[in-house]
């Protein structure tokens, strides 16, 4: 990932670019042209995706895992050159664990417009230029769409299970529906049949404060060098998520009124925002945020099939729904909604004072269920 340290000037953007080491990326690059929901083609394609496990003879062990906002494939293993992070769900994927490589074929894409390895508007365009304000806007469907052909390249034609949490809760629907007999269980966690209102007035703050920032630029920034691309909005718009992916009740016990401490002007939760606002601008693309929010804002799984009610209906994978009791940003009865809605599914609730962010932290209860979602 490009960066200019992490106590300098944040780079222009925090994509993985090619040069930088791939860590444990592969690439799966179609031989068709995407053509997208809106009718525009994307050509020269390419999605970054890791594997844990080995494939079956008969290719009924594989298991696919869909990211949130701001995950990547990098879902289990330490930081290493590539990857800046460590695996944001690396206590569930490995030998032994609930999805226990030893058995299972775990792959993990980066999701199309993102900015860690796979085709965004920080990747170059055919002319070698950088996409930028050029990237057309996509929909979930869209990134279904190239995870699909990424499946048919892998020679899984039925996932045995299909799992994620948010954004890749969205996804993981959307695969459900779209191609319910290449989906044998499903589990979507903390994410809803279609983003309400209120999810959209959330992210509407903080889609301005990256528009707004000066080296926004209309989103061709990404040739500029550190300093100069628009990581104030973006550290904005990281404060304002945030918030909304913890609790009231975890924030007020863990923080109060507490200031920072001797000579700091801010109380210690503005340091706390502050610090993810600062981890996010060195690792993440502003664009590709802006492109990522719009196509969850976009998110509607009953658009174009007779309503929420009818597109689950055609749901047949065993399902579990996962809410999280104290999920401010997706709700729980959002989530009931699912588990009502599909014929095939029940609903368990993640009991915790972590907010939307607990099918992340949570790892012994979100273990438990995957157990179950996988057991015969």
């Amino acid at each position: 990932m490009s960066s200019s340290g992490s106590t300098g000037l944040p780079p222009a953007t925090g994509a993985w670019r090619a040069g930088d080491p791939p860590g444990r990326r592969q690439w799966f690059r179609p031989e068709a042209v995407l053509r997208l929901e809106s009718g525009q083609e994307l050509p020269g394609v390419e999605i970054a995706y890791e594997t844990w496990g080995t494939l079956n003879a008969d290719a009924s062990n594989a298991v696919l895992i869909e990211h949130a906002l701001t995950g990547d494939s990098h879902a289990a293993g330490d930081i290493e050159p590539g990857h800046p992070s460590p695996g944001w769900w690396d206590g569930l994927i490995g030998p032994g664990k609930a999805l226990d490589t030893d058995e299972l074929f775990v792959v993990v894409p980066n999701v199309l417009g993102g900015c860690q390895g796979s085709t965004g508007p920080a990747s170059p365009a055919e002319d070698g230029r950088y996409w930028g304000s050029r990237f057309p806007r996509i929909t979930v469907r869209d990134q279904v769409a190239v995870e699909v052909a990424l499946a048919d390249a892998l020679g899984v034609e039925r996932w045995a299970a299909v799992l994620g949490g948010s954004m890749g809760g969205m996804r993981a629907l959307e695969w459900a529906v779209m191609e319910p007999s290449r989906v044998r269980a499903l589990m979507v966690l903390a994410s809803p049949a279609a983003s309400s209102a209120d999810q959209i007035a959330w992210s509407a703050p903080q889609l301005h404060a990256i528009l707004a920032d000066p080296n926004w630029k209309g989103g061709d920034y990404h040739a500029g060098g550190p300093g100069e691309g628009p990581h104030l909005g973006l550290g904005v718009a990281r404060r304002i998520a945030h918030a909304t992916y913890r609790s009231a009740e975890e924030l007020n016990e863990r923080f109060g009124r507490s200031p920072q401490g001797e000579g700091d002007p801010r109380f210690a939760v503005e340091s706390y925002l502050d610090h993810h606002a600062d981890k996010l601008v060195r690792r993440f693309d502003a664009a590709s945020y802006v492109l990522l929010t719009r196509s969850m804002n976009g998110h509607d799984v009953g658009r174009g099939r007779g309503g929420v009610g009818e597109a689950l209906s055609r749901v047949t994978a065993r399902t579990i729904a996962v809410g999280v009791d104290s999920d401010r940003l997706y709700p729980p009865g959002q989530v009931r909604e699912l588990a009502d809605g599909i014929p095939t599914a029940r609903y368990a609730e993640i009991s915790s004072p972590y907010g939307h962010d607990s099918f992340l932290v949570e790892t012994e209860q979100v273990a438990t269920l995957v157990k179950e979602l996988l057991g015969d």
